[in-house]
């Protein structure tokens, strides 16, 4: 059976969207997940693994219970009312693995990709068109969702061929999170203090180790994890000069312990990695006048941040963590590359 083609799609995937009319894919509630047909420019995605984000994964199992069919049914539920894995409380979404099943004719010039070939998208599950036959697995531990289903891209989405000396699952998840390594990068320079908040975690072990690359010897890496074991693992790593056990909730505390580690002078740069609420406060008060916010975490409040700067005088610059950085997707896989203990971790952990 002959896959139908439509002719001028928009490059912004605008044609997919059902409602409200008007707006593009992202904050659309409802888009066409028909995918018997494509449009000229588009990629069609048989998709094997859904990397749930973090956030939209700990609400789903809060909201349901940790029992596998109950959050079978809420991802269900969730792509059959919106056409695609958007959270509707968290507004997020993750990526997936899929191999190319179609190339629209307007992209067979211009696209690198050939069908067969193996991906990983780099733009959310929350914009991206889903139909999912079955769910075949939910791996709890690790947000990560064994599936039969078939998504598009757009013209302009985000991609990357999956690389060949590491496996899939493990590339799924260092490019879930490779903006925010990418990000740190970009912000943390020679000599200066970072802060990273859950540095434990997924993307918080990728930017705790590009952050001390680019402070050097004369710079300073604190990493704050909530738990006793999450401070443990995250020592055995050395990545971090200071690594303290610390809810990020409790803004007072987040800022005594980091004024008392720095002798008053507070941190250059805090990069928010951490998947719950109300950590806004405590981020912005362990850094100084004049520093770097990064907020990578979806379950940042812009209200909460804004305001909550506002309310104690506080002059800090604060960045929403864009997803994308140009070479993100390298950044990211090069930590891995680089770093055999922070490969054998994962491994254990996505493998």
């Amino acid at each position: 059976m002959s896959l139908e083609i439509i002719e001028n799609g928009n490059p912004f995937g605008a044609h997919r969207v059902l409602e409200p009319a008007g707006v593009l894919p992202q904050p659309a509630q409802k888009v066409n997940n028909d995918l018997s047909r494509i449009w000229d420019n588009e990629l069609l995605i048989d998709v094997q693994f859904l990397n749930i984000d973090s956030a939209s994964f700990t609400q789903i199992k809060g909201e349901v219970g940790a029992d596998d069919e109950a959050i079978k049914a809420r991802i269900l539920e969730i792509v059959g009312e919106r056409g695609k894995m958007h959270n509707p409380v968290t507004g997020s979404g993750g990526m997936l693995i899929g191999t190319v099943a179609a190339v629209g004719e307007k992209l067979k010039e211009k696209c690198p990709l050939k069908v067969g070939d193996r991906i990983v998208s780099l733009v959310s599950l929350s914009l991206t068109p889903l139909c999912i036959e079955e769910i075949l697995e939910v791996k709890k531990d690790t947000d990560q969702v064994k599936v039969k289903a078939k998504a598009v891209l757009f013209e302009n989405s985000l991609y990357a061929k999956l690389p060949e000396d590491m496996p899939e699952t493990l590339a799924l998840a260092v490019l879930d999170v490779c903006g925010a390594p990418a990000q740190t990068a970009r912000l943390v320079k020679q000599g200066e203090t970072c802060v990273i908040i859950g540095a434990g975690g997924k993307s918080g072990i990728l930017c705790a180790w590009e952050a001390k690359r680019r402070a050097g010897v004369t710079g300073r890496v604190i990493g704050v994890e909530y738990s006793d074991a999450g401070v443990e693992s995250l020592s055995s790593l050395g990545i971090c000069d200071d690594v303290i056990k610390l809810d990020a909730t409790d803004a007072l505390s987040c800022y005594e312990a980091i004024s008392q580690l720095t002798d008053g002078k507070l941190a250059d740069v805090i990069i928010n990695c951490v998947n719950i609420q109300n950590t806004e406060l405590g981020s912005i008060m362990m850094c100084k006048d004049k520093g770097v916010v990064y907020f990578f975490s979806m379950a940042t409040s812009f209200t909460k941040a804004a305001l909550g700067a506002e309310g104690i005088g506080k002059d800090v610059d604060m960045i929403i963590g864009n997803g994308y950085t140009a070479g993100h997707a390298e950044v990211a896989l090069n930590v891995v590359r680089q770093s055999e203990d922070i490969r054998k971790m994962y491994e254990k952990l996505y493998v």
